[in-house]
């Protein structure tokens, strides 16, 4: 949509270079009239036909991306406004007023509160209209899964402003009072007979309500795109028809400083996206002040999206300006937003009318005549165009029929809208969460609302009669849009999973072939993806390593997915292995971007909850640039109950020698052990890695658990063993029993007088630890070697035992509860050694579970990678079999 031509201004900041002002004017006329007669269609042909002139003549001139301080969408190119515009008014003042309450109540302790439990009302002030717009008239509920029924848009809520989210599932009835009298109240709520309310967006903990956790900033808006793409994939696919569901996003003006907001957006506009659109807030500040306050975060905002490619749609003023603007003949009203910087604009906001008529259009007689006839409190009324239900339509409207691109619509607003002197615009504004009674009654007549002095000075919830004309138009609005949101669902169908033996058989007798477990990987997941069952739902993705990993003969296989299909012929297009581009390619190969590759995976293990379907992700990358590198995207991706895998291939800091210190990844199953529904492995052999991919995908896909699996491969070569008979149960609870070494002349009661140790390993450094066993059984030792495929599952199991102990009134029940390391760890003697590729702190995290009176020594790779061979690395941080003897030798002698 195409905002109107502006008037053509006397005072142009351009005339004092003008050097033939007639010659100008002419132009000037000449281009109006064209307009005029024959349409902007017209005039932006010659518009880009003269922009190629001047870059043929090399001129040196672009146009400006950013255009003047009002608003797209014209008065004349408003449609009409569909809804009862007053009622919308009146449902809008409730949920601000319920919402202010909620928080307020929850920070007074008269009222059962605590000044410590925090919350945010400013945002949800600012937000509260461009919310109900789209819940009154663009916000599409999932109908169901049947043929013509829509599955529902997406819609991500900016997070400060939960408690308006709350305040509207109030009236709808979703929550009770009840429930709003415990919002930050989780633990305590219960107890009462409520549901606790989380601060922010979070579906682990109200997993019926919310769909995506936005409360990181950031987060939410890779994210969004991501999931906007994936539901292209998914139609591209043939897998479900995602056509007409639109992606929404609000979020703030501030957010757009952190990088994962920003990092996609090419990607959004080169997709051409046009299921997206995002609602930026610029109420114009951050928690401390001014996002921008000495320039102007709209036009800034404005140039960064019109240069990504993205349709930008600017709402900045209310219908009260219309006639202002019409009036403004010399251009002076349009010259003084251009002129007024956001830190200004921020002032003006936390002023009353008086203040602005005499600072704003105090400033030439052109401004001062506009508001003549106003009164001061008119001036003070004047909305901005986040604050106008009739301009946040038309804004909606456009940008959901806009096609081709994203659309971003940046909405000015005023932080803490409304709250008066408690908060309207003031720096402290964000933390605002206390008001005396007269700011209670002037934000209630503020709004017009139906509460005695008496409810607002209590600051009473207010919910009207069922029968009341606003509860009736707000349950319509939601049924004709097909239901209440948000709303989280989680019903999909149980996928069959193929036997193992299908697909890795290979791994489970793998008779000492020589491979690496990454290799092991990659031909399993060749053959998953040929099961006509469960194939179609795989999603492999990588960020740029797939031939690093063994995985461009999946090219050929299922192909890499391009919304616009293959364009070139691939210079090794003769090749087996050759690049292979498909529109309905499966591969999601996302560049050098590893938020981005995270994000898809995020949208595909959550599809089975967003979109009713199903689907497996296996993303898999360089292990050190997981956890460390996007660790917050991982956190959101736990919180939103992801199911599929993350797969740290190249990983330990040993087994990628010559990379070095930034790629040798010693940290990540430390990581990986800080969220609760991650399942960290790091098997040692390819036949531990089949079991454990089996294994995970029964747990999400068939007993449709929320966790999802982290397992670690390596890149090195080696002899693998057959599977240990009836060790599979072992390999899922973390440790099972690999092998023996005794001396070869160890017999009868010699034997039992032999000195002995537990030799722990796991991934690259398990091979080390065999060695280490042999070489100590020729030294006379006995040894026991247990692979551990999970430090942070026997770590879990012996807190859970721990747990139980201290929580049973009866100690003799609890010494029933053994910790399942200290189990295993009875079929051996003497010392016990841990060696791993990761810091020490992983084998120590069990320490507390091990046996008690044996010595327990960990071995592991502290300190900054290093460039160089396998074998020197293992022997400089003392992993290698020759330390591992060392270690073992010094624990039987102390």
């Amino acid at each position: 949509m195409n905002a109107p031509l502006p008037n053509l201004a006397l005072n142009h900041p351009m005339d004092s270079l003008d050097a033939d002002p007639s010659e100008t004017a002419e132009w000037r006329e000449a281009f109006v009239a064209l307009a005029a007669s024959q349409g902007p269609a017209r005039a932006r042909y010659l518009l880009d036909e003269l922009a190629r002139l001047a870059r043929e003549q090399r001129i040196g001139w672009k146009p400006e991306l950013s255009t003047p301080y009002v608003n797209t969408v014209g008065v004349n190119e408003q449609p009409v406004f569909p809804g009862d515009l007053a009622v919308e008014e009146r449902l809008a003042s409730l949920m601000r007023w319920n919402a202010l309450a909620m928080v307020v109540r929850a920070n007074q302790a008269e009222s059962g509160g605590s000044s410590e439990l925090g919350g945010h009302v400013a945002s949800y002030a600012s937000a509260a209209d461009l919310f109900e717009t789209g819940f009154n008239h663009f916000f599409h509920a999932r109908e169901g899964t049947g043929p013509g029924q829509h599955r529902g848009d997406l819609v991500f809520f900016q997070p400060h402003s939960a408690p308006g989210v709350y305040a509207r599932a109030f009236l709808e009835g979703r929550l009770n009072e009840k429930d709003l009298s415990f919002y930050r109240q989780e633990l305590t709520a219960p107890a009462q007979g409520a549901q606790g309310l989380c601060s922010y967006p979070h579906p682990y903990l109200m997993p019926e309500f919310w769909q995506f956790p936005t409360g990181s900033m950031g987060i939410g808006p890779i994210s969004s795109i991501y999931h906007a793409r994936f539901m292209r994939y998914l139609t591209h696919r043939r897998l479900l028809d995602c056509t007409g569901r639109k992606v929404w996003g609000v979020f703030g003006d501030g957010e757009m400083d952190e990088p994962e907001s920003m990092s996609a957006l090419t990607l959004a506009a080169r997709e051409g996206l046009d299921n997206m659109v995002w609602v930026v807030n610029c109420n114009l500040q951050r928690l401390d002040g001014p996002v921008r306050g000495n320039g102007r975060i709209i036009d800034e905002l404005e140039k960064l999206f019109s240069g990504a490619g993205w349709n930008v749609i600017k709402l900045v003023w209310g219908s009260d300006w219309d006639g202002l603007l019409a009036r403004d003949l010399t251009g002076a009203l349009t010259k003084a937003f251009a002129d007024t910087v956001d830190g200004q604009m921020q002032t003006f906001a936390a002023k009353d009318g008086r203040f602005n008529r005499d600072n704003f259009f105090g400033q030439n007689e052109e401004l001062a005549r506009l508001a003549q006839g106003m009164s001061d409190e008119q001036i003070d009324r004047l909305k901005r165009g986040g604050h106008d239900l009739v301009k946040i339509h038309a804004a909606y409207a456009a940008a959901a029929g806009h096609k081709g691109q994203p659309t971003v619509i940046l909405a000015h607003t005023k932080k803490g809208y409304g709250m008066g002197s408690a908060g309207q615009g003031k720096m402290t504004t964000h933390s605002q969460k206390k008001f005396d009674e007269s700011d209670l009654l002037e934000f209630r007549n503020r709004f017009n609302l139906p509460l005695s002095d008496e409810q607002a000075k209590s600051i009473a919830f207010y919910k009207p009669a069922e029968d009341s004309p606003e509860m009736q138009y707000m349950h319509a609005r939601r049924a004709a849009l097909g239901g209440y949101l948000p709303k989280r669902e989680s019903t999909a169908e149980v996928l069959e999973i193929p036997a193992l033996t299908s697909y890795g058989g290979f791994a489970l007798a793998a008779d000492g072939k020589e491979m690496s477990t990454t290799m092991a990987f990659v031909r399993m997941l060749g053959g998953l993806l040929k099961d006509t069952a469960l194939g179609p739902r795989i999603v492999p993705i990588v960020a740029d390593e797939a031939r690093t990993f063994g995985m461009a003969n999946l090219f050929k296989q299922v192909g890499i997915y391009s919304s616009v299909g293959q364009r070139y012929a691939p210079e090794d297009i003769g090749s087996v292995l050759s690049y292979r581009e498909a529109l309905d390619g499966q591969i999601l190969e996302e560049g050098i971007s590893e938020a981005g590759a995270l994000a898809s995976w995020t949208a595909a293990a959550t599809s089975y909850s967003v979109h009713g379907l199903a689907m497996l992700p296996f993303y898999i990358y360089y292990s050190m640039f997981g956890f460390q590198r996007v660790g917050d995207q991982i956190w959101a991706a736990a919180d939103q109950r992801a199911r599929g895998f993350l797969l740290g291939a190249t990983s330990g800091r040993t087994t990628l020698g010559g990379e070095g210190l930034q790629h040798q990844d010693g940290t990540s199953h430390l990581m990986a052990a800080t969220i609760p529904n991650c399942k960290a492995y790091d098997p040692g052999f390819a036949c531990e890695l089949a079991v454990i991919i089996d294994h995970g995908m029964r747990e999400m896909m068939v007993e449709q658990k929320d966790v999802f699996y982290y397992v670690t491969m390596m890149n090195e070569n080696y002899a693998q063993p057959d599977l240990r008979s009836g060790s599979e149960a072992d390999i899922i609870r973390g440790c099972y029993l690999f092998d023996s070494y005794s001396p070869a002349s160890s017999k009868g009661a010699e034997a039992k007088t032999l000195k002995s140790v537990a030799l722990l390993g796991s991934g690259a450094i398990l091979i080390e630890v065999i060695r280490a066993a042999r070489q100590l059984a020729d030294q006379g030792i006995a040894a026991t070697v247990y692979s551990v495929t999970s430090w942070s599952e026997l770590a879990r199991d012996g807190a859970d035992c721990q747990q139980r102990a201290l929580s049973t009134v009866e100690p003799a029940q609890a010494e029933r509860s053994v910790p399942f390391i200290a189990e295993q760890l009875k079929t051996s003697q003497g010392p016990i050694i841990a060696a791993t590729d990761y810091v020490r702190a992983v084998p120590e995290s069990i320490r507390a579970f091990v046996p008690q009176g044996r010595s327990y020594l960990t071995l592991g790779t502290d300190g900054f990678g290093r460039s160089d061979t396998r074998a020197a690395l293992r022997e400089f941080f003392g992993v290698d079999a020759a330390s591992i003897v060392r270690a073992a030798l010094h624990a039987l002698t102390t």
